[in-house]
């Protein structure tokens, strides 16, 4: 897990060197793309409208949130708090990496005469295909730790997880809206943040909980009249 924080995190940022230099290379791979799939979507205006609806309703950023912020909640009142508060941080700290570096790249989106969809702020890297990545990774991690023995189905969550972080990136894509690269910054930056969470988890946060539950679940050694458990008044 370290070692694919480290791979994705340094994928990253030379994507980000890539980008902000303004690398030929690249930049022509992004152009093509967009073109050869805007063009697409002009020509099918049905497959386009699915596109959308799954990009702005069911794979749109706060939709994920949500189940990010109910996943919390239930931690919460299982006693997981730092379990609870760790899911909370990385959500955050994805956001904040996020933001910031839509605002230092300030990368434009492309631009067409005849939009199929529109967005707005800069565009690297794309906040859906992050926010996605974030938000199966870190649910798909809860549910790992506490049922990847006993529940038959976790392997089909896990490919409709990577399905819907794919197909996010792809919808983002095709409906004119970011560049390749963006969304490929996305997804490496979100599986930082999350690899990123598991570690420090492992490090620390697993034995606060495990602490914090053990003496929750400890009896009270007083009787009910005060005095201790064995001892005469």
């Amino acid at each position: 897990m370290r070692s694919s924080a480290l791979i994705s995190g340094a994928l990253a940022v030379l994507l980000l060197v890539f980008v902000a230099v303004g690398w030929s290379p690249l930049l022509s791979l992004d152009r093509s793309v967009a073109d050869a799939l805007h063009r697409s979507a002009l020509a099918e205006p049905g497959f386009t409208h699915a596109n959308r609806l799954l990009s702005d309703w069911v794979w749109d950023p706060w939709t994920t949130r949500a189940l990010i912020a109910a996943a919390v909640l239930i931690l919460w009142w299982r006693r997981e708090r730092w379990l609870a508060l760790w899911v909370t941080a990385a959500t955050l700290l994805a956001a904040g990496v996020q933001q910031g570096l839509k605002a230092a790249v300030g990368r434009p989106r492309p631009g067409w005469p005849d939009p199929v969809d529109s967005a707005h702020y800069a565009a690297f890297p794309s906040g859906h295909a992050m926010t996605e990545t974030v938000g199966c990774g870190l649910l798909l991690w809860v549910l790992a730790l506490h049922w990847r023995e006993t529940w038959r189905g976790w392997s089909v969550l896990a490919v409709a997880a990577l399905m819907s972080v794919l197909g996010v990136g792809w919808t983002r894509i095709y409906l004119g809206v970011h560049w390749l690269s963006d969304v490929v910054a996305g997804w490496l930056l979100g599986w930082c943040v999350v690899a990123v969470s598991i570690v420090t988890y492992r490090r620390y946060g697993d034995r606060w909980d495990e602490r914090d539950k053990g003496s929750a679940g400890r009896a009270d050694p007083r009787g009910p009249d005060g005095s201790r458990m064995g001892e005469t008044t």
